[in-house]
């Protein structure tokens, strides 16, 4: 498969105009040598360790959730690891996409596929950054919501931050740091990965408790559903992998 026409396929399931007028998403490293497309490589983020991994293992593109050029260098330097990366990968043709916020607001993307997680309920979309509604057939406590998250997701912990002790019926959901999106939406609960100290007390005192997760927490798993679409979408013309390198920076004793 060409470049090009894997990129068409990504796009159609993830199209960039839905992605977030800041987010530094599509095509961030085109090689030089066009090259036929077989073996493409899933990862949230692109490390160096997963950099090796793609040379080692002949992998032809990467899929990026994370850009690897997000908060910029104006050198190419091998003391820069972010600037490593990217020249490894120029110097062996491979090319690397990152879809980010776009399959986030994607119809059966990250943002979706998190709110799955809550239980049955009617889902909505927001206007704004992609998030999505829950409201629950069933409402429930806070801490049982947290287990069913924790649960289905299979996580270590999950974070809690509690407003009231009403049942919770509507959850707004974003994957990631996802504050600026939720901001302003009413509902019982907000769920994402990461938020500041001050968000989550402005949160709650507005009567909006808060699920945490961890930033790539909220992510990671959509990869194997990411894998089994790409892998359907092209009718298996290319090989599908997921990086065994990448990995949560967190972890928790």
């Amino acid at each position: 498969m060409k470049l090009n026409s894997f990129i068409q396929t990504l796009e159609e399931m993830a199209p960039p105009k839905l992605a977030e007028k800041w987010d530094n998403h599509g095509l961030l490293i085109e090689p030089l040598e066009e090259r036929d497309i077989q073996t493409i490589l899933l990862t949230i983020d692109l490390t160096e360790a997963v950099a090796r991994e793609t040379v080692n293992t002949n992998v032809d593109a990467i899929v990026a959730y994370h850009p690897i050029f997000f908060g910029g260098f104006q050198r190419l330097e091998k003391t820069n690891p972010q600037a490593r990366v990217a020249m490894r990968l120029v110097q062996k043709n491979i090319a690397v996409y990152s879809p980010h916020t776009a399959l986030d607001a994607a119809q059966g993307g990250v943002n979706d596929w998190l709110a799955k997680a809550l239980g049955d309920g009617t889902l909505l979309c927001a206007e704004f950054g992609g998030t999505r509604i829950v409201d629950l057939f069933n409402p429930i406590q806070l801490p049982t919501l947290g287990k069913r998250v924790k649960d289905t997701l299979r996580l270590e912990t999950v974070k809690l931050a509690k407003a009231n002790n009403k049942p919770i019926k509507t959850i707004a959901v974003c994957a990631g740091a996802g504050i600026e999106a939720l901001r302003g939406i009413k509902a019982d609960c907000y769920l994402t990965g990461e938020m500041k100290h001050h968000d989550v007390l402005g949160a709650i005192e507005a009567g909006t408790s808060v699920i945490l997760c961890g930033h790539t927490e909220t992510e990671r798993g959509y990869l194997k559903i990411l894998q089994q679409r790409l892998l359907a979408e092209t009718e298996h013309a290319i090989d599908v992998l997921i990086s065994k390198t990448d990995i949560a920076p967190l972890t928790t004793l």
